[in-house]
């Protein structure tokens, strides 16, 4: 294998992830935020700060991160998470991921979360969703050209 294509190590996936879910915990507040701020401008008066709101919370947040990770890998083959740490995932043919396997992987990576540390042990890095969508995680050594030196003059 050559240097852009090595599968992606536990420790920069996870840290991947851990980014990914900020991002994903930011959008679902920011959402929340704006439907509390519409409550609030609808009715002033009889205002008050909705409480007991656990089940909605998980399923607004599940629905937020399928969709995240589904259009970050279906279009770009990364989140936010895997532009920082510099890995994209692909298709094992090392075609792009594509909706429908994009939206399975997304699932299993949500509801299935430790998944992920079969990459540790496995031989090829790949998590348990990656083995069921038929994907994998590399570390993305796409140079960035250099800004040119200014002319002397």
């Amino acid at each position: 294998m050559t240097a852009p294509d090595r599968p992606a190590g536990i420790v920069t996936r996870i840290l991947a992830a851990l980014i990914d879910v900020v991002v994903v915990a930011a959008i679902t507040a920011a959402l929340f935020g704006a439907v509390v701020a519409g409550l609030f401008v609808v009715n002033p008066v009889s205002f008050s700060w909705p409480h007991g709101l656990a089940a909605e919370t998980t399923l607004v947040t599940v629905v937020v991160a399928v969709g995240y990770l589904t259009v970050g890998w279906a279009t770009a083959g990364r989140t936010v998470g895997g532009a920082v740490l510099g890995v994209r995932v692909v298709a094992n043919s090392g075609a792009r991921l594509g909706w429908t396997r994009s939206v399975c992987r997304a699932l299993l990576c949500v509801l299935v979360p430790l998944g992920l540390l079969w990459a540790a042990v496995s031989a090829r890095r790949r998590s348990v969703q990656d083995l069921l969508v038929r994907s994998t995680v590399l570390y993305d050594a796409r140079k960035v050209p250099a800004p040119r030196a200014p002319a002397a003059r």
